[in-house]
């Protein structure tokens, strides 16, 4: 029998392929236990000044994003924001938390708040790096 694979570079293909590795991973454990967590900021004009995403299962939160506006950096909001969401997911059960972070984005910032870099990507996307780290809470 011959193999002949057929390239499919789409945004739908690859949605495609996430949903049957997530069909192959709930005869594995429950995904309905993983949730959502997000906080934001709004300004007294209701534009976004702040915002945290990420999600919880199990005993992790991986943080996938955390963006401040210009307006609000260095003024505290971002350690309240982080505390915040750890204490939300530590409500939720969560020991750890786990994220990702580009050389030029925040790494120092999470350093200061007990993250540690348990691995780096070097040359990602070409010349720069991407840590990833985790903190115990």
């Amino acid at each position: 029998m011959a193999v002949i694979f057929t390239p499919v570079h789409t945004h739908e293909f690859a949605e495609l392929a996430k949903q049957k590795i997530a069909e192959f991973n709930a005869l594995h454990w429950d995904a309905s236990k993983r949730q959502q967590l997000g906080l934001k900021l709004e300004n007294e004009n209701g534009d976004l000044v702040a915002a945290l995403a990420g999600r919880t299962f199990g005993h992790w939160f991986y943080l996938e994003s955390l963006w401040l506006d210009e307006t609000v950096r260095r003024k505290g909001v971002g350690s309240k924001l982080l505390a915040e969401a750890e204490r939300l997911a530590k409500s939720r059960g969560c020991s750890f938390v786990i994220l990702d972070t580009l050389d030029f984005q925040a790494r120092p910032f999470y350093e200061q708040h007990g993250y540690k870099v348990e691995w780096t990507q070097a040359n990602y996307p070409f010349t720069g790096c991407k840590h990833f780290m985790t903190k115990q809470l």
